[in-house]
């Protein structure tokens, strides 16, 4: 069995930086951790809070604090940083190998996506973001790591696409038709997420995107653990 991690994320159209920032980390004690966070607005701005929400929470995580007390710490201080007049929205994906469990923290209004045994689920009740408020919570979810399990993470720029011209992308059944294709590896339905929702916004996304899949499938090869990285420039 192996751990797939794919992410795709673009900036808001006409602005050099996006506000959304995405990590990942490998676990003290075995697994591998991703992290998403989305800044308040866009920009600079938005990107210096997004990663300060990230930084803070992964050198919890490195330092073997559990996923939830990560993220509420990270919440305190965002709020005692500011003042609770900035929030930013987190999840996290925790592979952990010594609870053969995946983890999943949510302090995010936009749903959250988890296929297991065939069978899809959206989690999408009340979320607070992080920073506004003292002893913020996570939605905490626990899932056994077997294979077949995909999940799904976005920013609010995936909900929002298509605002402009009037339409939306229908996320639920999209992941669906993607998951179905021959070819439905991890990057493949990432970009193919990502694509539908710039062709929505007509190549100008009204907001920053950043699409986060995580698949536990069979062995692929040999198990020499890889990264791949793209950075345009």
């Amino acid at each position: 069995m192996e751990v797939q991690i794919a992410v795709s994320k673009v900036s808001k159209y006409a602005i050099n930086e996006s506000g959304d920032t995405v990590e990942v980390i490998e676990r003290p004690h075995g697994g591998i951790s991703v992290v998403l966070a989305d800044g308040q607005t866009s920009g600079r701005g938005a990107k210096n809070i997004s990663n300060l929400v990230v930084k803070k929470v992964i050198s919890l995580l490195a330092d073997g604090v559990r996923d939830g007390a990560a993220a509420r710490a990270a919440s305190d201080y965002l709020y005692t940083l500011r003042g609770g007049k900035v929030s930013s929205t987190l999840n996290i994906c925790s592979v952990d190998l010594v609870t053969k469990t995946i983890v999943l923290a949510r302090n995010n209004p936009t749903p959250l996506i988890i296929v297991q045994h065939d069978e899809f689920q959206q989690y999408e009740g009340p979320s607070s973001p992080v920073g506004l408020y003292r002893n913020t919570r996570p939605n905490m979810i626990e899932i056994k790591l077997e294979v077949g399990v995909s999940i799904f993470m976005f920013s609010d720029g995936l909900i929002h696409a298509g605002s402009r011209t009037g339409e939306q992308l229908n996320i639920l059944p999209t992941i669906q038709s993607f998951l179905q294709q021959q070819d439905s590896s991890c990057q493949n339905i990432a970009d193919g997420l990502l694509n539908r929702a710039v062709l929505l916004d007509q190549g100008r996304p009204v907001d920053d995107i950043s699409i986060v899949v995580v698949q536990v499938l069979n062995l692929q090869g040999d198990s020499t653990r890889r990264m791949l990285v793209r950075l345009p420039i």
